[in-house]
């Protein structure tokens, strides 16, 4: 089993970096997300207070943007497309720490092996690619919960928003 465990340390390794990537690239997009709704936020207060029966797009406000493209979408179909957005970004919520568990894991078997053989070197090795595992599936993490919580309360807000508009379209 010691021999097999190890196996998984460079594919779950592997998985970390593209999490860690992913995470990044994720808060890259929604800072962007963020600079549209301020540039777009005062078009987005006036639509909101006028009651007029066509939505445009609004760069920045997603739910919106779907709404005006298809305005019969139904309630469950807005709702199925808000999970959608944000189903990678919880998925990676989860799974990153729990692959740097695995990843930490893996290389204290050799850590502890070394320790009875005395071999301070190979136990800092072992121990550097652990906690760096772990951090930055943490860091992962921390960054995609962030960013989908923001996100959540967006899209139900805009949900709420829209509700009026979608009442004059039936």
């Amino acid at each position: 089993m010691y021999q097999a465990s190890h196996w998984f340390l460079t594919p779950v390794l592997i998985s970390i970096i593209l999490m860690f990537f992913y995470a990044w690239f994720v808060l890259g997009r929604f800072v962007f997300q963020i600079i549209q709704r301020f540039l777009s936020h005062s078009h987005y207060q006036h639509l909101i207070k006028s009651k007029s029966k066509q939505i445009p797009p609004l760069n920045g406000y997603t739910l919106f943007s779907v709404i005006a493209i298809n305005p019969q979408a139904s309630n469950d179909e807005l709702d199925v497309f808000a999970l959608t957005e944000l189903d990678t970004m919880r998925n990676i919520t989860r799974v990153a720490p729990m692959m740097g568990l695995i990843a930490t894991m893996i290389p204290m078997g050799p850590a502890l092996k070394s320790l009875a053989d005395g071999n301070v070197q190979s136990i800092s090795e072992n121990l550097i690619v652990a906690f760096a595992a772990i951090i930055f599936s943490l860091i992962s993490a921390s960054l995609t919960f962030w960013v989908a919580s923001v996100k959540k309360r967006w899209m139900a807000q805009e949900l709420i928003d829209a509700e009026p508009f979608r009442e004059l379209e039936k």
